[in-house]
């Protein structure tokens, strides 16, 4: 299972425990393996290539399979065409955290403060590409503020620096990787976006609740094959994964890293052929209005 980010992100820790009740299904040991760089595109690049057999697949997400098609005009794949959907794994609510000692107290004093501070701010995100860096232009977007943009080696490495005051404020794309760090006090939270509030972080509103209706990012993240992979195999990875999202065990760890389980009706193959098509859309326009391209 190939994983396009540095081992303890969001994305490696979903691959890790969705393998495991996934690989007993299977009777087959399945082997993460993290493939680092461009913002995720490196390794989903290497999954496209691989053999169609079943016996590689990825653990790819709203950034590697939507967002980098506008950021990336050399995109070395086709997320809508060159991969097999197997299935939806985890809906990832994103967050809105920074530095202890960041002045504002809450996203009201949040919003004006970035307004009229941005040009000195850092905002730190895991990588262009990443959910973080695509969430971070949103919120950028609906402040009408451009703070510099700090690119980390994925989540995990964005979050230390956030904790040792190195940069100011991010969007954790997956919020699991931010959420003990705040319940211990060492980083703080503005926002929590999932619809609602997170029963494990009760006190932090969503954004909605405090006036930004606009950031509505509710990021996923979903396994992939390679396009020729035969339909009986995709079929079997497909049954794997939903006995996976209904293991007791899983679902509590996912609960515990504020991970959601999608329904049946929106995790098989055609709903996550169908949800990529429609986050390229929504997201093009955005990254178009950010200028912001790579090669």
């Amino acid at each position: 299972m190939i994983v396009p980010f540095p081992a303890g992100g969001g994305t490696d820790l979903t691959a890790r425990i969705v393998s495991e009740p996934m690989s007993r299904t299977l009777g087959q040991p399945i082997v993460i393996e993290n493939m680092a760089g461009a913002g995720g595109t490196t390794g989903s690049a290497r999954a496209r290539r691989a053999n169609p057999d079943g016996y590689t697949v990825e653990m790819g997400q709203m950034g590697t399979h939507a967002t980098a098609v506008a950021l990336y005009p050399n995109l070395a794949y086709r997320p809508d065409i060159d991969f097999a959907p197997i299935g939806l794994v985890s809906l990832n609510p994103v967050m809105i955290v920074a530095r202890k000692d960041f002045p504002p107290r809450d996203l009201k004093e949040f919003v004006p403060y970035v307004q009229a501070n941005a040009e000195k701010l850092n905002m730190a995100h895991a990588g262009v590409g990443s959910i973080g860096f695509s969430c971070g232009l949103l919120l950028n977007s609906i402040l009408g503020v451009k703070p510099t943009m700090v690119p980390f080696n994925g989540a995990a490495a964005a979050i230390n620096a956030l904790i040792g005051g190195q940069v100011d404020y991010m969007c954790d794309g997956g919020a699991n990787v931010s959420v003990p760090h705040v319940q211990s006090g060492a980083i703080k939270a503005y926002a929590f976006e999932a619809g609602r509030r997170s029963a494990i972080l009760p006190d932090v509103p969503t954004a909605k609740e405090v006036g930004l209706p606009e950031f509505q990012v509710l990021a996923w993240g979903a396994l992939f094959a390679p396009r020729a992979t035969p339909k009986p195999i995709l079929d079997k990875l497909t049954n794997a994964l939903d006995k996976a999202l209904g293991d007791q065990n899983l679902r509590k760890r996912f609960s515990d890293l504020i991970l959601e389980i999608p329904d049946k009706a929106s995790r098989g193959q055609q709903p996550l052929a169908a949800l990529v098509k429609s986050e390229i859309a929504r997201w093009k326009p955005l990254i178009k209005a950010a200028n912001v391209k790579l090669d």
